[in-house]
């Protein structure tokens, strides 16, 4: 019970952009069916659904168009046919639903590196079974390590990194894709998964940094 008191009084002293962005997060990533919002195959809903649910009541349009613009890993993209139009917001990936979001092929020109950061607890499962895209449509991927800069696909306190042998997994025929804001994707195989066969090296990041074993 104490629990559940701490954490409703953290959720109302959250900062309030910080508590938008989370709720635009899970409206239009995973819940808005749910929600009963209504959400095109490319991922858009009308900002003006948005606010008429209750855990949007105390926002504004332009309270989330701010959030969108200031937003560092660029997760949402807002857009307008004409200025008469109603205002729409998609987010850019990360989705669970079914939705056909702007993804472009990665071509020959391929980055220096692709990392996927997880937490230690998950580790001994990942090595024997590999990275699964879990309840999601792709498996996110950044191409740096955390640090003073923002980094898109990765949590900032993720405590394992893991290197993906991209040229090996594309020889195999795993496609792998650019988000709109630069995340690397990928669905994994037909199973949605990528396998250990594909791990170069895995780099424990906190508390010390040391390599982990891939056998």
């Amino acid at each position: 019970m104490e629990g559940s008191t701490h954490r409703k009084r953290g959720a109302r002293n959250q900062d309030p952009d910080i508590r938008l962005s989370k709720l635009l997060s899970y409206a239009l990533r995973h819940g808005a069916v749910t929600l009963g919002l209504p959400i095109g195959s490319d991922g858009f809903v009308p900002v003006s659904s948005l606010l008429t649910l209750p855990q949007f009541r105390s926002f504004s349009q332009g309270d989330i168009e701010r959030v969108v613009r200031c937003n560092d890993k660029q997760r949402f993209t807002l857009r307008s046919s004409t200025p008469e139009s109603q205002l729409e917001i998609r987010a850019n990936q990360g989705h669970s639903l079914q939705v056909e979001v702007d993804l472009t092929p990665v071509g020959t020109e391929l980055p220096a590196q692709a990392i996927h950061g997880t937490y230690l607890r998950h580790w001994s499962s990942i090595l024997a079974y590999g990275l699964s895209r879990m309840k999601r449509t792709h498996i996110h991927l950044s191409t740096q390590l955390p640090g003073e800069e923002v980094v898109s696909g990765m949590r900032r306190d993720c405590e394992v990194a893991i290197y993906i042998d991209l040229p090996k997994a594309m020889a195999d025929q795993i496609p792998f894709f650019w988000s709109a804001n630069h995340v690397l994707l990928t669905p994994g195989n037909a199973d949605g998964v990528l396998l250990p066969k594909y791990f170069l090296q895995a780099l424990q990041l906190r508390p010390q940094r040391r390599l982990l074993a891939l056998e």
